[in-house]
C-alpha cells in the first residue's frame, strides 16, 4: 500500500510543479544580438506570452559562435520553465556541420511562432539590375562574389542551395548574426547576403537590391522580386522559429507554456508585428512541432551532406 500512494505521488509531482508555476520573473534567451531579425520576432511575442503567463518575461541576448553559445546556456539552465530558449532552423544545421554540439533533441519544443521566407539581396554598389545578369556574371568568376553569411546557419545554407542549384561558386565570409551582415552589405564590404522582407524599405530607397525570394509564389509586399522557382531555380527556403525548454521540464510546467504560447500567437497584436517583420505566422502545438522537428533535422542532415557541409 506504501508503495502504492509513494507511486500516486511521484505521478503527481510534475502537475505540482506546475500549478504555480510560474512565480518568478522568466528568462528567453535568444542566441543572437538584439535587433536581429530573431530578436525582432520575440520582442513582440515576450509581452503577449508574460500576459498569458502572468508573470514577467525578460529577454536575454546570447550570442556569440553562430548561435551556439546561447544553445549551450540554455541547454545548461535548470529544467525548471523558468529559462525558455528561442531557436531556429540554425539548431540543425550548425549541429551536423559540426560546428556546434547542441542538437534539438537536448529540449523540450513548445511550439512553433512564424516562418521568414529568405530573399537574395546584393549591394547597391554591385553591377547587376536583375537575376539573369546577377547568374551571367556569378558564373564568369567562380569564387569571386563575396556572400556575407553566418558560417554553418541558414543564412549559409540558403546561397549554398542557390550554388548547387545553379552549379556557380560564392567566397563566404562570416558574420555572426544579421545585423553586421547588413551593415556589410549596406556598406558595399559584401555583394551578396541572405535578407528578408523587413528590408524592403532600403530597397526602396536604392540602398539594397532584391535579386530573388524563395517562395513558391511572389509575395504580396514585394510583387516585383520573381522567386527563385519561376527563374528555373528549384529552391524554396525560410526560416522558422519556436521555443523550447531544457529536458527534463515538468508536464505541469510544459503544458502550461504550451496553453500560453497558442493563446499569445493567436493574438491579432502578433500577427501585425510579423507583418513588420516581413514574416508569417505559423503556429505549431507541442506534438506538431516535435514531428515536423524531426523532419527538419533528417531534411537539414541531407542538406548538410549534399553540400559537402557534413561533420557528423
Amino acid at each position: 500500500m506504501k508503495k502504492l500512494i509513494a507511486g500516486a505521488l511521484a505521478a503527481l509531482l510534475p502537475l505540482a510543479a506546475g500549478a504555480a508555476y510560474p512565480e518568478r520573473p522568466i528568462k528567453l534567451i535568444v542566441p543572437w544580438a538584439a535587433g536581429g531579425d530573431t530578436d525582432n520576432i520575440f520582442r513582440p511575442f515576450a509581452p503577449l506570452l508574460q500576459k498569458q503567463l502572468g508573470e514577467t518575461v525578460v529577454i536575454a541576448n546570447v550570442g556569440g559562435a553562430s548561435g551556439t553559445r546561447g544553445a549551450k546556456e540554455a541547454k545548461d539552465s535548470p529544467p525548471d520553465g523558468y529559462t525558455l530558449y528561442a531557436v531556429h532552423d540554425y539548431i540543425h544545421s550548425t549541429y551536423w556541420a559540426g560546428v556546434a554540439d547542441v542538437n534539438y533533441t537536448d529540449f523540450e519544443p513548445i511550439c512553433l511562432i512564424s516562418s521568414t521566407a529568405s530573399v537574395l539581396t546584393a549591394s547597391p554598389k554591385t553591377p547587376w539590375k536583375s537575376w539573369q545578369e546577377f547568374l551571367a556574371d556569378a558564373k564568369k568568376r567562380p569564387g569571386q562574389i563575396t556572400v556575407g553569411a553566418t558560417l554553418a546557419s541558414t543564412s549559409h545554407f540558403f546561397p549554398a542551395l542557390i550554388e548547387q542549384a545553379t552549379g556557380v561558386k560564392f567566397k563566404y565570409v562570416s558574420y555572426e548574426g544579421l545585423a553586421p551582415r547588413m551593415n556589410a552589405i549596406l556598406g558595399g564590404h559584401v555583394d551578396l547576403t541572405d535578407s528578408n522582407l523587413t528590408q524592403k524599405g532600403k530597397v526602396d530607397a536604392g540602398q539594397l537590391k532584391f535579386l530573388a525570394i524563395a517562395t513558391e509564389k511572389r509575395h504580396p509586399e514585394m510583387p516585383n522580386v520573381p522567386t527563385l522557382k519561376e527563374l528555373g531555380v528549384n529552391v524554396v527556403y525560410d526560416v522558422n522559429r519556436g521555443i523550447m525548454v531544457p529536458k527534463g521540464a515538468p508536464a505541469g510546467v510544459i503544458a502550461k507554456l504550451e496553453s500560453s504560447c497558442a493563446a499569445a500567437a493567436n493574438e491579432p497584436a502578433f500577427a501585425q508585428a510579423m507583418k513588420l517583420q516581413g514574416t508569417d505566422v505559423r503556429y505549431m502545438g507541442r506534438p506538431e512541432y516535435a514531428k515536423w522537428l524531426k523532419q527538419n533535422d533528417d531534411l537539414n542532415r541531407n542538406l548538410a551532406k549534399d553540400l559537402g557541409l557534413l561533420k557528423r
